[in-house]
Order: C-alpha cells, then sequence, then structure tokens
C-alpha cells in the first residue's frame, strides 16, 4: 500500500504518513457501511449514540493541548485559535447530544373534517442512510466534527475523506469515537489520492447523503455527479462584505475587521475581504487596519504568540503574492504587506481601493489580504458588494438601526452581522451559502435534520 507524506506547511517537514486509499478500499467502506445501514437489528440505539458522544466529548477535553498541537502543525492555524477550534468541537460534540434530547419528531393534526376524524399521526427520524463526508483543510478537527458527530448522533455509518494536506485531525477524532465506544466499522476513514477513486466513493448509489466543505469548483462538480436520490450540503466560500458607516465605532470596529481577515492567514470561508468604507473614514480606517496588521506576529503557528501563521501550500504564497502584485499595478495602494515573510509566510497586507475587476475584488483570496473601497452612496456600495456570484455572510458596522436594517435589507447574504466581523459563527446557528457559494444548511442542528427521514405514522381507531 502507498503511503501519503503528512507535511508541516510551516516548515515543509514531515510529520508522518497515512495510506492511500485504493477502489478497492473504497468499495469495501461503501459494503460495511451499508450493510450496517440495511441491518436495522445493528442500529445503534438512542441512548448508545448519546452515551458514545458524551464519552467522546470527555475524550475531547482531556486531549485538547495535544489535539491543538497536532492541528496547529498539521493545518497552520495558530495555537491559540487551534486551541479554541477543539474547545468548540468537544461543545459542537455535545451540542448533537442536546439535539437528541430536544427534537423527537411532532404531531399532525387530525380530527380536523370528516376523512381525518378518527385519526392520529405523528412523525419519528430515522437515519438516511450512509453518509459520505469530504472535508477541507482550514479547520482540520472542528469541520471533520461537524460533518461526523451528527452523522453518528442521529444513526448513519459515515465514510470521511479529509483533506489530504491535514487527515490527522480526522483520524484523531475517528479514534476518539472508537475510545468512547463506537464499534469501528461506523466512522471510516478513507484518504484516495486519485480522484477518480474519490468520486467513485461520492457518487456511488450507496451513498445517502453527501457532506462537502471545499471549493466551489470540486463541489458543484461532484453534486452533478450524485447518484439519483442522494441528498448532499455544500459549503464553500465567499468574498465577504462588510459595510463600513460613517457613524462607526472605529476604536471598535476595526480591532473586529482585522482578526476577520487575517484570522487563520485570511483561510476562512467567510473571512473579512472586501471592505466598503464611507469616504470620510475610509483612508484613516485602511491606515489603521494596516497598522494592526503590521503589528501581528507571523510565524510558527505552534507557538502560543503566533497570530497570523503559514499558508497551508507554499504554492498559494506565489498564488496571493500575484493577485496582490496585479491589484497594485492596477491602482491599489498597498497600505502594509505585499510581500512574502517566507516560502510559506505572507505579510498581512491592506489594499486601498484596489480595481473593481482585479482577482482580489472579484475572487476569495484565501489569505492575509483585506481590500478597502471608499464610497458616498450607500445604496452604491450595497450594489457593489452584491455585483459578484457568491453569497455567504456579511456584515456592517453603524450606530444607527436604520442604516443596520437597509444594510441587513438589501445585501444579498445569509447572515448579516451588526458590528462584527463576518467571521462569526457559533456551531448552532445556521451556516449556509446562497447561490455558488453553497447548497443546504450546516450547523450542527441542521445539519443532523438533513441527515435523517421525517417519518409519519397515521393511526386510525374507532377510539379517536
Amino acid at each position: 500500500m502507498t503511503k501519503i507524506p503528512v507535511t508541516a506547511p510551516f516548515d515543509g517537514s514531515e510529520i508522518t504518513t497515512v495510506p492511500n486509499a485504493t477502489r478497492v478500499d473504497v468499495e469495501s467502506a461503501l459494503a460495511t457501511a451499508y450493510g450496517l445501514y440495511r441491518d436495522r437489528d445493528g442500529w445503534l440505539s438512542k441512548p448508545q449514540r448519546i452515551e458514545i458522544l458524551r464519552k467522546a466529548a470527555e475524550i475531547i477535553k482531556e486531549r485538547r493541548e495535544e489535539l491543538a498541537v497536532a492541528a496547529a502543525r498539521e493545518g497552520g492555524k495558530p495555537l491559540p485559535d487551534s486551541l479554541v477550534e477543539i474547545d468548540r468541537a468537544a461543545d459542537g460534540v455535545e451540542n448533537c447530544i442536546e439535539v437528541l434530547r430536544s427534537e423527537g419528531g411532532r404531531v399532525i393534526p387530525m380530527s380536523l373534517n370528516t376523512s381525518s376524524t378518527g385519526r392520529v399521526a405523528f412523525t419519528q427520524f430515522e437515519p438516511i442512510g450512509v453518509v459520505v463526508a469530504v472535508s477541507a483543510f482550514n479547520h482540520p478537527f472542528n469541520l471533520i466534527v461537524h460533518q461526523v458527530a451528527p452523522a453518528i448522533a442521529v444513526g448513519c455509518p459515515v465514510i470521511v475523506k479529509p483533506a489530504d494536506v491535514t487527515p490527522l485531525s480526522c483520524y484523531a477524532f475517528a479514534e476518539i469515537l472508537c475510545d468512547a465506544g463506537l464499534p469501528k466499522d461506523w466512522c471510516q476513514v478513507l484518504v484516495p489520492q486519485d480522484l477518480a477513486d474519490a468520486s467513485a466513493l461520492v457518487t456511488d448509489e450507496r451513498n445517502a447523503f453527501f457532506s462537502f466543505i471545499g471549493s466551489a469548483r470540486v463541489g458543484w462538480m461532484l453534486r452533478s455527479k450524485l447518484a439519483p436520490g442522494t441528498r448532499c450540503a455544500l459549503e464553500h466560500g465567499g468574498v465577504a462584505p462588510v459595510i463600513l458607516a460613517a457613524d462607526a465605532d472605529l476604536d471598535d470596529a476595526l480591532p473586529r475587521l482585522a482578526k476577520g481577515g487575517f484570522y487563520h492567514a485570511g483561510q476562512v470561508c467567510v473571512s473579512v475581504q472586501r471592505i466598503f468604507a464611507h469616504s470620510s473614514i475610509a483612508v484613516k480606517s485602511a491606515e489603521k487596519l494596516a497598522e494592526l496588521g503590521a503589528g501581528m506576529k507571523v510565524g510558527d503557528p505552534t507557538l502560543a504568540n503566533t497570530e497570523v501563521g503559514p499558508l497551508i501550500r507554499m504554492g498559494e504564497v506565489d498564488r496571493v503574492d500575484e493577485w496582490v502584485q496585479a491589484a497594485i499595478a492596477g491602482g491599489a495602494k498597498c497600505l502594509t504587506g505585499g510581500e512574502r515573510l517566507s516560502g510559506s509566510c505572507y505579510k498581512p497586507t491592506v489594499l486601498l481601493d484596489p480595481p473593481a475587476d482585479a482577482n482580489v475584488s472579484t475572487m476569495e483570496i484565501f489569505g492575509p489580504v483585506i481590500c478597502v473601497y471608499s464610497y458616498d452612496d450607500l445604496d452604491a456600495a450595497i450594489a457593489q458588494a452584491n455585483s459578484l456570484p457568491v453569497s455567504f455572510q456579511a456584515a456592517v458596522m453603524t450606530k444607527d438601526i436604520d442604516t443596520a436594517m437597509r444594510v441587513y435589507n438589501r445585501i444579498d447574504a445569509t447572515a448579516v452581522m451588526v458590528n462584527e466581523h463576518t467571521a462569526f459563527r457559533v456551531d448552532w446557528m445556521p451556516f449556509a451559502g446562497a447561490r455558488q457559494s453553497g447548497h443546504g444548511v450546516g450547523g450542527i442542528p441542521f445539519t443532523m435534520h438533513e441527515m435523517q427521514v421525517e417519518k409519519m405514522m397515521v393511526l386510525r381507531s374507532d377510539e379517536l
């Protein structure tokens, strides 16, 4: 069996290797998972699932430090943020238990007319079937929890393919589930590097629910190849817009926006990327953001004082720099950054008024770059924010309720943050992209709902 090397993005050192799954492995995993689903007598009971999840959350908390260091090393997210990720993951597992304990179906009204008299109807939930989850690199532990824990919670066997650059956190969570009592075949990890093998896993008719987190190009391509009847949820990226009104509290807003743009070196699907600032404050806002970015410590993600880590691949540094230099050549003013710090790290960058058609203005940067555009007319700024085919989370910074409501009502977004950056998230809220940014709704409770079938019973009795 060939092996896939897993390397640290900061310095390229090899951490370990993982098995490269073959077509035989894909078929074996699908057959095993489908066999578990078809054997109703062998389904895990709700008390069993709750106990497994409870123990898994406890183990995550016990192993917090080692899990965070491992995630930081393989994924490049700085250790302080990786610690937060592990805490969120434990909370997400516990959230699955809360949903199981609070949502159990509903009663459908009957005896409302002659035909429904003498009947009672109710629904309960059943697992949809085998879940195939394909995940991304940028939150290597918590994203896996978001896809796998809901599947286990509702009773679905799951096959998960982590990003091949960050598979170790996925293997760690699968091991934790087994240590918590989950039979190992209920959560199988595969890392096929061959695209045809990975596609075979996703498009097989035994796949009942496809969960995808990653690029729009890959996600929509795979969705187009799903077998008839396979449900799916796709989470892609955006080019997150912020409206910074003239009356915004800049002392509060700008540090938040800097964090939202430079967090994890901008490798977040709702990272602050485009800030539309009123012309009266645009320059000073951009200059302050530049000052905040320039003051951030960039480097080894496993160190406790690092604020911005590396990009996931050294080639991404080249791409980000090409986009930035093209924007500067097109007329953007670079207030800080615009340069490599090493083969893997890029300096936090603030660009003022890049061209509207530049890559940094029209495509997801996925790098530590914030663009600031000045505006005079609010509706024109909203129209520019809405000009792209993506739509995810957005934000408005203002003290005026009417401004906040106007932006909320008119901007294309699935969530609008008021006086908070675009990357805000708690894991029990709906999290979804619209248009090209995704399909379906994420967030622990919503994912659990998607992975179940609501099954109704209608009971007739002369005594009713």
